[in-house]
C-alpha cells in the first residue's frame, strides 16, 4: 500500500517537472522570438571579426595574435568562401588558396 502511494507521488512529481520544463521552454521562446534576428546579426558580425583575425596575416594585415590563430585556420577553411563573399570580395583574397 505504501509503495503504491510512493509510486503515485513519484509519477505525479515527474509529470509536474516535465510540465514545468515545457512551460519554461515556451516562456523563453516567446521572450526571445523578437530578438532572434538581432542576435543572429550580432553573432554573424562577431564571426566575421573572428574570421578576419584568423586570416588577416595571410591578407597582409599585421595580426599580433597570429601565433594563436594559426592553428584555427584549417577548422575555418570550410566557412571561408561564405565569409569573403559576405565581405564583398568576389574572389578569394588569398593567392595560394582558391575556393571559387
Amino acid at each position: 500500500m505504501k509503495d503504491d502511494r510512493d509510486d503515485d507521488r513519484k509519477t505525479r512529481r515527474d509529470g509536474w517537472r516535465a510540465w514545468l520544463s515545457q512551460a519554461r521552454f515556451f516562456a523563453e521562446e516567446v521572450y526571445s522570438a523578437r530578438y532572434r534576428g538581432a542576435i543572429a546579426r550580432a553573432r554573424r558580425d562577431e564571426d566575421d571579426l573572428f574570421m578576419l583575425l584568423v586570416f588577416s596575416e595571410m591578407m597582409g594585415v599585421p595580426n599580433p595574435a597570429s601565433y594563436y590563430t594559426l592553428e584555427l585556420q584549417p577548422l575555418l577553411l570550410e566557412r571561408f568562401h561564405d565569409w569573403h563573399k559576405r565581405m564583398g570580395m568576389e574572389r578569394s583574397p588569398l593567392d595560394h588558396f582558391r575556393c571559387c
